[in-house]
């Protein structure tokens, strides 16, 4: 079952701009540092990395039904790529809590990430599946 949703569009240029004007202080307050490393290898694509990285933050407060309060960070909630190069997220602090909080017993939760970007804009959706653990046999 789907237990959140969200989703959000984000300005490449505003990232761009916070990267202009604060540099390395906006990076290390909003971004892991798995997330800082992988934009550095994209000196080009900086911001537009660095901008589905920050929707991905906002759809996930979103599909919890937090935003940015309740304990929920955006430096705890980082992509990252499985083994099979999708995007996902990995959840820290607040960020990890507030989805074990809204899980329903006897399930676990599986977060599915989706990120694009076309200039000027980066978009981000998440979804959140409840889905029903096997019983021990």
């Amino acid at each position: 079952m789907i237990i959140g949703l969200g989703s959000d569009l984000c300005n490449i240029e505003r990232i761009q701009g916070s990267l202009d004007r604060f540099g390395e202080r906006f990076e290390k307050r909003v971004f892991t540092s798995a997330e800082r490393a992988k934009a550095a290898r994209r000196p080009f694509t900086k911001a537009g990395t660095l901008a589905k990285r920050f929707a991905a933050k906002e759809a996930f407060s979103k599909a919890v039904g937090t935003g940015f309060k309740a304990g929920v960070f955006m430096k705890d909630i980082g992509v990252v790529n499985a083994p099979s190069g999708a995007p996902t997220l990995a959840l820290t602090g607040g960020a990890a809590a507030r989805l074990a909080a809204i899980t329903p017993e006897g399930h676990e939760a599986i977060v599915h990430l989706t990120l694009t970007d076309d200039h000027p804009w980066a978009q981000a959706f998440v979804v959140i599946e409840a889905r029903a653990l096997k019983a021990p046999a």
